[in-house]
């Protein structure tokens, strides 16, 4: 319980400065977001209307007030309004959630199912030439580019081949492209990781008297090796995870798809500061939430992890005897 508490009050602190960290940043990016929309003479709206908007906004308070303001405002689940459309922040992001949600957690599943297969086939190939053109695809993967490789697939199996349609396309088959081309560069280190932990553990003595008691390379792989070379692939897979929100907002926008890409290209096009600002927090909320639920999946999958300290090096009485 006090590793949860331990590890629940850091990640309190990581959101708390990821939201000061993108406060300061946005506040220094010149131009006035309010002046920019309503101070236009098409509106026709008086110097005195335009000020007491921004009097509504808050932008007229120093900058260390409107801090405390907006952060007081998010620990009570109030993100402001926006600028550029005088809805709820809240709502703008709860709208555009869910198709990114769907984009980003069939993105990553997708990504576990290349990484596990180009990490155990590797392993289990007889031949060393596939094993080391298996090992090369993780660093091919990870120089590609996002929006290069959805703009690749558009060219080839939309327009070329003509197998998965980009315009009036049923919702799941529109999946199909945005999903590989999001999950390709997100598998590359989870293989290669994965890789790395399977050579390391099959070094291990108790793999070797494993095999020698007869036990064929596929059960070992599966009954000894996975399991404890599963334990680094997860501390890389929480933090794959949480950066699906940045390659989600580049894939939906190349692909032209609803979702926070569209809402945060925008707000940056508009300067729409509130939004901006939620966008990252959520973001950072993502990251630090799947990172808490693997700091505390680690004691589940590790026996050692759930021995106390303190208790691990007491000796027992009989040790106590014989020392004495």
């Amino acid at each position: 319980m006090s590793y949860a508490l331990r590890r629940a009050g850091q990640a309190a602190i990581v959101l708390i400065a990821a939201f000061t960290a993108t406060f300061i940043l946005l506040q220094l990016l010149p131009g006035d977001a309010i002046l920019i929309k309503y101070d236009n003479p098409e509106l026709g709206l008086t110097p005195d209307q335009v000020e007491a908007i921004r009097v509504a906004y808050g932008a007229d308070s120093s900058w260390w007030e409107q801090y405390w303001a907006t952060l007081s405002g998010y620990a009570h689940g109030d993100f402001g309004y926006s600028t550029q459309y005088g809805t709820g922040v809240l709502q703008l992001i709860g709208e555009a959630l869910p198709p990114t949600a769907a984009l980003a957690t069939l993105g990553f599943a997708l990504a576990a199912v290349i990484a596990f297969a180009i990490a155990f086939l590797s392993t289990l190939t007889p031949f060393g030439w596939l094993r080391r053109g298996l090992q090369a695809l993780p660093g091919v993967f990870v120089a590609v580019p996002v929006f290069w490789l959805g703009i690749l697939l558009i060219q080839v199996f939309s327009f070329g081949l003509g197998w998965v349609p980009i315009v009036g396309a049923d919702p799941l088959v529109a999946l199909i492209l945005p999903v590989i081309t999001l999950a390709v560069p997100i598998s590359a280190p989870l293989a290669q990781i994965l890789v790395r932990s399977i050579d390391d553990v099959n070094l291990q003595p108790f793999v070797t008297v494993v095999r020698a008691k007869g036990a064929s390379r596929s059960w070992v792989l599966w009954r000894s090796v996975a399991r404890n070379a599963l334990l680094p692939a997860l501390t890389i897979a929480g933090v794959l995870f949480g950066e699906l929100i940045g390659g989600a907002v580049v894939t939906e926008t190349v692909y032209g798809r609803p979702g926070i890409g569209r809402v945060t290209e925008q707000a940056v096009a508009n300067q729409d500061i509130p939004v901006l600002q939620g966008i990252v927090v959520l973001a950072a909320l993502t990251f630090v939430a799947v990172n808490l639920v693997v700091d505390l999946l680690y004691p589940a999958l590790d026996p050692r992890l759930r021995t106390p300290r303190r208790a691990a090096c007491t000796p027992s009485p009989a040790r106590q005897e014989a020392l004495a």
